[in-house]
């Protein structure tokens, strides 16, 4: 059978057919990092022809890449985002929000997507955003009479700022894999997260005008109670400032920044009775889970990444796109739209795993017109804006079922409908990043150059 398939195809197309294999086996319900390890393993055995190479593989990777000092970021950064959640901080930043924006038409919409970019700021998960804020923004957006789409379409939304506000886990796996610096990737994401936010308000603004009634306006707060709000988010002011000023200020590394995190959000966490020695464990329980789970999808995708490597499919790629008479503006584009396709049945992390080890030896080598060091972070923040997009996208996008499942009497019709705007908000974004690449590498170029 092996002698056949050899003969009958070649290591590159080999490595074609893997990638419809793997979406079958995804298809069918098998977890990810089970797939891409499976693949990956005799894939190499089909290419080498022997069982050496698969077991040199099971005995170098498992070791050589979870020893890795990068991944100590991810459960850190998990573990802040549990103690952010416990510590009441969505609770206060929504309130900040509200006593700013409630008197506008959308108010409570827009605070509410104000609130998850802050809380993002020191969370890193965009369901753990989506949860945290339809917990406290639901039940005022209810009492306030907004419309069930634009309440679940915004708080959705909103939820997507914590993976585009750093710090973002995401942006931690797309540097590990495309060995990009995690600093740069944090502070070129800086801006674009912030745009993300504006525009998602902006849409707020131009969808209650649209749909008359959607979101009412609350009576103004005197500026006395607006302060007193706004003095209730220190904490994550404080907390925000040592994690990423500190990141961009060199005074430490990304590890470091996100054990400080750790360390100031446990404090708050206490400090507003949000962690006892139960909640504690059931923190530390949880990152660990969350952490195995994304540490076997690494491991299983440097599996699956090895046997592309010697399929040669990278490189073959690489080669035919830099030969090619199409335009690099062209290849671009149609990546990112094939992202917007697979986000709609695929989850961000399953998107970066499976495109990055191909697209980026493709993108890195093309001429765009900047500096070829800033590509990858570049190409790298607009990865992370289309794969925020499949977390919104119908029908499979995770933060919508998170925020449905937590609305009463809230159709998924009318959270899908309540989305699209959304959606559209991102899609001007993203085009806006691509035309403009100075957007993004601004502050790079400010803090590293």
């Amino acid at each position: 059978m092996l002698e056949i398939i050899n003969a009958t195809f070649t290591p590159f197309q080999i490595g074609l057919l893997s990638f419809p294999v793997l979406l079958i086996l995804i298809a069918l319900r098998i977890p990810l990092a089970a797939s891409m390890f499976v693949v990956g393993l005799l894939g190499t055995y089909v290419v080498a022809g022997n069982m050496r190479m698969m077991d040199s593989q099971l005995k170098t990777f498992t070791y050589g890449t979870l020893t890795s000092y990068s991944l100590s970021i991810i459960p850190l950064f998990l573990l802040m985002s549990e103690f952010a959640t416990r510590g009441g901080m969505s609770t206060a930043l929504f309130k900040a929000a509200e006593a700013w924006l409630g008197h506008r038409r959308g108010g409570l919409a827009m605070a509410a997507i104000g609130a998850s970019a802050g809380f993002g700021a020191v969370c890193g998960s965009s369901l753990a955003t989506a949860s945290a804020m339809g917990r406290v923004a639901l039940p005022e957006l209810d009492r306030a009479s907004y419309s069930g789409a634009l309440s679940t379409g915004a708080l959705a939304a909103g939820g997507t700022l914590g993976i585009l506000i750093p710090p973002s886990v995401v942006l931690v796996v797309y540097a590990i894999l495309a060995e990009e610096n995690i600093e740069k990737l944090f502070t070129a994401a800086l801006i674009p997260g912030i745009l993300a936010m504006l525009g998602y308000m902006l849409t707020v603004a131009v969808y209650t005008r649209v749909v008359p009634g959607s979101g009412n306006a609350l009576p103004r707060m005197p500026y006395r109670e607006r302060l007193r709000a706004l003095g209730n988010v220190w904490p994550v002011m404080v907390i925000f400032g040592l994690v990423i000023g500190g990141i961009y200020s060199g005074a430490f590394s990304p590890t470091a920044a996100a054990a400080v995190g750790v360390a100031g959000t446990a404090i708050v966490a206490w400090a507003n009775g949000g962690l006892t020695v139960a909640s504690a464990k059931q923190a530390l329980l949880s990152t660990a889970q969350t952490s195995a789970m994304i540490f076997f999808i690494v491991l299983a995708a440097g599996v699956f990444n090895s046997f592309l490597s010697s399929t040669q499919l990278p490189q073959t790629l690489a080669n035919y796109f830099l030969n090619t008479d199409v335009s690099p503006w062209t290849i671009l584009i149609g990546m990112l739209l094939l992202y917007l396709i697979l986000g709609t049945v695929m989850d961000s992390l399953a998107m970066i795993f499976l495109t990055v080890p191909i697209f980026v030896p493709i993108i890195t080598q093309l001429d765009f017109g900047i500096p070829s060091a800033e590509i990858g972070i570049w190409f790298g923040v607009l990865v992370l804006m289309s794969a925020e997009i499949g977390l919104i996208t119908p029908p499979v996008g995770m933060n919508l079922f998170v925020i449905n499942s937590m609305s009463k009497g809230v159709r998924i019709s009318q959270t899908y409908r309540g989305a699209i705007p959304f959606v559209i908000s991102d899609i001007v974004r993203i085009a806006v990043l691509v035309a403009f690449p100075t957007i993004t590498m601004f502050l790079v170029r400010l803090f590293y150059e």
